[in-house]
């Protein structure tokens, strides 16, 4: 059987008012008498209805905090980080993965509403998803636009596809591709592209785009850029993420390339398990740091506060750096 209020009370031989009054932090009370009901709900396994306290506006201090993928190096240390700087000022998080369905992304939103979390932060590029604009609940974007009232945390990805794609035009490329990710979201990801093409612009060279869907296997991927590679004679690639980087260098050096001098490449993203396991890659790096700081500074001051943002919410956009390996 579940362990009641009544059953600490008990326990802690006290009434279960005190018990309420010290997992509600209310009124004065002893040290004694509070370590004398800790103890019990220790003894006992007892766990604090969430909900209940939350329907008597006593919040759930829980956090909703949906993904794309966190199988993804960088969306997983991004989540880590998130983690660790919520359970530090006392909340729990429900990490939902949206495997860039729109649909699993709404279903979880309904989750979220019902278990009455204090807040959410949303870092997954789905379509469509009305829902952000009816929800209560304190809502913090990364690098995704999702309102007007919405704040949006993330790098500065013009600059960082700004840094990328002089770097390989620096290095004397002429031929230089951008392979990227799907561009069908409102994502200010989309920058890295738009600053790309600018670049190309300015130095007077052809752009050339190639474009990858989410839902493509690595497999698939993989077969796409070896067949690019065969039939382009490019000199320089910028990847706006550093897995499709990585697929770029297997396969080039599968072909018998040698990076950095028949090829450069650069990616982005620069998580710490690129710089520890593939230090040999180029990349832009994100301060996955300071945006998870950022997201949950915004997220628990609204709650603080009790008010959302105000149309227009900001944007926040933090400086990328250059982690400089062999492959430029």
């Amino acid at each position: 059987m579940a362990v009641k209020l009544t059953d600490v009370a008990e326990r802690a031989g006290v009434s279960a008012t005190t018990v309420s009054r010290v997992i509600n932090n209310y009124g004065y009370l002893s040290q004694k008498t509070i370590d004398k009901v800790h103890q019990a709900m220790a003894d006992l396994n007892y766990q604090p209805n969430q909900l209940a306290r939350s329907l008597q506006g006593k919040g759930t201090h829980l956090i909703g905090v949906i993904m794309p993928s966190v199988a993804h190096p960088f969306y997983g240390e991004l989540v880590d980080q998130i983690e660790k700087l919520l359970s530090e000022r006392d909340y729990r998080m429900i990490l939902c993965d949206s495997a860039d369905d729109p649909d699993k992304e709404k279903a979880y939103l309904r989750m979220l509403v019902a278990n009455q979390v204090d807040g959410i932060i949303a870092g997954a590029h789905n379509l469509g998803i009305e829902e952000y604009h009816t929800i209560q609940a304190p809502v913090v974007s990364f690098d995704r636009y999702l309102s007007d009232r919405i704040p949006i945390v993330g790098s500065d990805n013009y600059q960082g596809g700004e840094l990328a794609s002089r770097f390989l035009v620096d290095k004397g490329c002429q031929k230089i591709a951008c392979l990227t990710g799907s561009l069908a979201s409102d994502s200010p990801t989309n920058d890295r592209l738009a600053a790309y093409e600018a670049v190309m612009a300015e130095a007077g060279l052809v752009k050339q785009v190639y474009s990858f869907l989410p839902s493509q296997s690595p497999l698939v991927k993989r077969s796409e850029i070896k067949r690019l590679l065969q039939q382009e004679t490019w000199d320089g690639v910028f990847c706006t993420d550093d897995l499709t980087a990585l697929l770029v260098y297997q396969e080039a050096q599968a072909l018998g390339m040698r990076l950095p001098a028949d090829l450069k490449l650069i990616g982005y993203d620069g998580s710490q398990l690129m710089q520890d396991y593939f230090p040999y890659l180029t990349t832009i790096v994100q301060p996955i740091a300071a945006c998870a700081e950022q997201l949950v500074h915004l997220v628990l001051d609204q709650i603080d506060q009790g008010t959302k943002m105000n149309a227009p919410a900001p944007n926040y956009k933090y400086p990328v750096s250059v982690w400089t390996g062999s492959t430029v």
